[in-house]
């Protein structure tokens, strides 16, 4: 079987939908599944070329819809080469162009009485039908904006679509209250993982601790994602002030926070740093790293004592599933779309994402005795393997593709 993906962009800088495309593709070349790629990237990006599938690299697109004129004449000359094709992500031009020229496939072997030669489209959303992103305060303008969007070309992507895959249930369910009319032809739930992480090694050790040199020796909370609103950083940083610095001050504990990803330099993180300053006791406690990747990532992931994300929309969240990989419990909010399976496995804590919630899971785990807290992390290592483990995944995936074909 043939498959093709349409994708914005293939970067690893991107974020999960490439990393899931790539994460898989050892199982499904080895199920007789072959790959190919279709992205707006320009074709001298520096990543091209490391992956053992062909991306077909036809940007850089332009403007805020990432429209490249190579797209739909390229879908056009090859897209009935494939069995399945699947659009990965919305709101842009490469789901527009995947959906008009299915169209027009279809409206030609209609014409001559034939129907072979139409690959299969499905749909992948990402979270990019999360009601939040209509919701939101901050987003009002957006919303609006795509709304029109859904009337005028979206909704057609969508419900003319053989189907939607999704990447967990609670995804799935939330995709239905954003938009009107909705009316997919099929919704699965296909799961989505990652490769399992690399054994535990000392240099892992020995590079975070080059990194931030100050938590060494102490207890450490890890936020792993970018700086961004969405995330909840500010959520956790007045919880952590309130909470574990009085712990700190009443037993004598050095409990640190560590804070990893890109995004300080951003309005939200100048937001961040003057946030920081009417605590003073962050001083020496507190620590943002910058982003972080290999031994030093792990090394982060390792060492940490629990992984924190009081997130108010995460379609899945890797760097969640990446912690309880490692044997780390999580600390996350309801609106993390995975914390019915992390909660269902016992794997960590869930509350609301707002301040009293993000309290409540700092008050709870530090509170919880060091044998629990031991029980919680091999527990988070369960909820990986039964839930998120890419082999698991990529099978499920497999399946739902030939069963639909």
């Amino acid at each position: 079987m043939k498959l093709l993906h349409i994708i914005a962009s293939m970067d690893p800088a991107s974020g999960g939908p490439c990393q899931g495309i790539r994460n898989t593709n050892p199982e499904l070349t080895h199920n007789g599944v072959s790959r190919e790629v279709v992205s707006l990237d320009s074709p001298d990006s520096a990543f091209l070329g490391m992956d053992d599938f062909e991306i077909h690299a036809l940007g850089p697109a332009k403007g805020p819809w990432q429209y490249s004129a190579k797209l739909r004449p390229w879908l056009v000359a090859n897209m009935s080469r494939f069995d399945v094709v699947v659009i990965n992500g919305l709101w842009l031009y490469s789901s527009y162009a995947g959906w008009s020229v299915k169209r027009e496939l279809d409206k030609k072997a209609k014409k001559k009485g034939i129907f072979a030669n139409v690959p299969k489209l499905y749909v992948m959303p990402h979270g990019m039908l999360d009601p939040y992103f209509q919701r939101a305060p901050d987003r009002k303008l957006k919303a609006i904006r795509n709304w029109f969007y859904w009337k005028l070309i979206e909704s057609r992507v969508v419900n003319d679509a053989d189907g939607l895959f999704f990447t967990c249930q609670v995804e799935l369910e939330l995709a239905r209250e954003a938009f009107y009319p909705y009316h997919p032809k099929k919704e699965i739930n296909v799961g989505y993982g990652i490769i399992t992480p690399p054994a535990h090694q000392p240099e892992m050790d020995d590079a975070f601790f080059r990194k931030c040199p100050q938590v060494k020796g102490h207890p450490y909370l890890l936020f792993f994602s970018r700086i961004h609103k969405k995330k909840g950083v500010d959520l956790l940083i007045r919880a952590y002030a309130d909470i574990v610095n009085k712990q700190i001050a009443e037993r004598g504990e050095h409990y640190k926070l560590v804070v990893a990803g890109p995004g300080i330099d951003s309005s939200y993180g100048k937001m961040l740093e003057r946030l920081i300053g009417h605590y003073p006791d962050l001083k020496g406690n507190l620590f943002f790293t910058g982003m972080l990747t290999g031994n030093v990532k792990w090394g982060a992931l390792y060492n940490c004592d629990a992984f924190v994300l009081p997130s108010h929309q995460e379609n899945f969240g890797i760097a969640v599933v990446e912690a309880l990989a490692c044997e780390k419990p999580v600390l996350v909010s309801h609106q993390v779309n995975i914390w019915k399976e992390i909660q269902h496995g016992g794997g960590g804590l869930v509350a609301s994402d707002s301040i009293d919630g993000t309290r409540t899971l700092l008050n709870t785990w530090l509170n919880l005795p060091g044998h629990q807290k031991e029980e919680m992390g091999k527990k988070a290592a369960l909820v990986f393997k039964d839930n998120f483990d890419i082999q698991r995944v990529a099978k499920h995936f497999i399946k739902a593709i030939f069963s639909q074909h």
